[in-house]
C-alpha cells in the first residue's frame, strides 16, 4: 500500500511516499480504506521530534480518517465490512481506573493514532474496534475525515472544562486553525458571544461571517486584552480557549473575568510560561488542561453535530502526492480551516 513515512525527525523533506507493508490486525481490530485523512499540529512536532519522543521508524503519521471498513477482527461486533465510518484517534486501555470512570482521556496508557500507532497517511489503517465510529450521514468523505480531533478536543474544552452555557463569553486566540475554529462553531452552537483574534484582516474577515460576534487583529490592536474589557463593558471573558501556550498566557489573566476560566489544549508558541500568581487567586480564576476528549464527549458532540448538521471548515485538499506542500501550507499558518490529504478516491 502507498503511505507517507518518516524515516527520521525533522523538515518536510522527511516527508516521503513509498510503499508500505499492509497493516496487521487482532481479533479485536477492524481495517479501514481512508478515503480522507486530516492534518493536525500534532502531526508537525511527531514529524520534527520533540524531547521525549521516542518513535520507533519507519513510522506512518496522521490521526484523523475517513473511510470504508475492509476487514474485522473476530470479536467485532459494533461494525462490519462495507460500513462507511470515522476514528476517535484517542487510544486508552479500557480497564485503568480513569478508564473505568469514563475518561478515556485520562487514560495512564492514553495514546494517539498517529503518534502511539501507525496513522492514517495511508491506503489502509488498522485501530481498534472500539475506536471506530458511524460518518456523520450529511457529511462528505472530506469533511468527516476532517473534524474529530479537532472537534473533539474543542468541545472538551468547552462543554466538559468549562461548563459553557448560553449567553457566556468566549475569547478564542488564533482563528484559523482546526481546534480553533471548530471551537468558534460550537460556542456558537452553544449560544455564546465569541470574540477571535488573528494577525490576518482575511481571516478575521472569514472569521466573523461563520459566527464570530467580534474579531481582534492583534498586530494593530495595542493591548487585546483592554479591548477585550472594552467589548465586555469592563467585565472580561468567561471563558479563555487557548491553543497557543506561551504567547497568550499573560493575556489570558488580564482578559478573562473575575471566577473566569481558562482553558489550554496545546502550545505552538513557548511551552514555558510565567503565570501572575495574584491574578489567579485574587480574581478566583480557574486553570484548567485539556486533551482530545473521552468517548461519552465525541457521543455528546457526534449528537449535536448530526442534529445541527455542522460541517468543518474545510481549506484545502490535496492528494497523497501532495503531502509536503499541505503540510508546509499548516506549518506557516496560511491555512483557514483543515487541510485534507485525499488517500484513497
Amino acid at each position: 500500500m502507498k503511505a507517507v513515512v518518516i524515516q527520521e525527525h525533522g523538515g518536510l523533506d522527511k516527508l516521503r511516499v513509498e510503499e508500505a507493508p499492509e497493516p496487521e490486525y487482532s481479533e479485536d481490530e477492524v481495517v479501514l480504506k481512508v478515503h480522507s485523512a486530516g492534518l493536525n499540529h500534532l502531526d508537525i512536532w511527531v514529524r520534527k521530534g520533540r524531547a521525549g519522543l521516542n518513535l520507533p521508524k519507519p513510522h506512518i503519521p496522521g490521526s484523523d480518517a475517513a473511510g470504508i471498513v475492509v476487514a474485522a477482527g473476530a470479536n467485532v461486533t459494533n461494525v462490519a465490512v462495507g460500513d462507511e465510518v470515522i476514528i476517535n484517534p484517542g487510544l486508552s486501555c479500557g480497564c485503568c481506573e480513569y478508564c473505568n470512570r469514563g475518561q478515556q482521556s485520562e487514560c495512564i496508557s492514553f495514546g494517539i493514532v498517529g503518534l502511539s500507532r501507525p496513522g492514517t497517511f495511508a491506503e489502509l489503517l488498522a485501530v481498534p474496534s472500539r475506536n471506530v465510529w458511524p460518518k456523520p450521514p450529511h457529511m462528505s468523505f472530506n469533511e468527516a475525515g476532517a473534524f474529530v480531533l479537532s472537534h473533539l478536543t474543542a468541545w472538551r474544552m468547552l462543554m466538559t472544562r468549562a461548563q459553557l452555557k448560553p449567553g457566556q463569553t468566549v475569547l478564542i486566540h488564533g482563528i484559523g486553525g482546526g481546534v480553533a475554529l471548530s471551537a468558534l462553531q460550537l460556542a456558537r452552537l452553544a449560544g455564546a458571544e465569541v470574540i477571535v483574534t488573528s494577525s490576518s484582516d482575511q481571516k478575521l474577515e472569514r472569521a466573523g461571517q461563520i459566527g464570530a460576534d467580534h474579531t481582534i487583529n492583534y498586530r494593530t490592536v495595542e493591548d487585546v486584552a483592554q479591548h477585550v474589557k472594552d467589548i465586555t463593558s469592563g467585565r472580561g471573558v468567561n471563558i479563555v480557549i487557548d491553543t497557543v501556550g506561551g504567547d497568550t498566557w499573560p493575556i489570558d489573566f488580564s482578559a478573562v473575568r473575575r471566577g473566569g476560566k481558562i482553558v489550554l489544549c496545546g502550545v505552538t508558541s513557548d511551552a514555558q510560561a510565567v503565570t501572575n500568581l495574584r491574578a489567579l487567586y485574587w480574581n478566583q480564576l480557574t486553570i484548567l488542561g485539556s486533551t482530545m476528549g473521552s468517548e461519552e464527549d465525541l457521543h455528546q458532540m457526534l449528537k449535536a453535530v448530526t442534529k445541527s448538521k455542522l460541517k468543518p471548515v474545510i481549506d484545502s485538499a490535496a492528494k497523497l502526492e501532495n503531502i509536503k506542500d499541505a503540510t508546509g501550507r499548516m506549518e506557516t499558518g496560511q491555512q483557514f480551516g483543515k487541510i485534507i490529504i485525499e488517500v484513497c478516491r
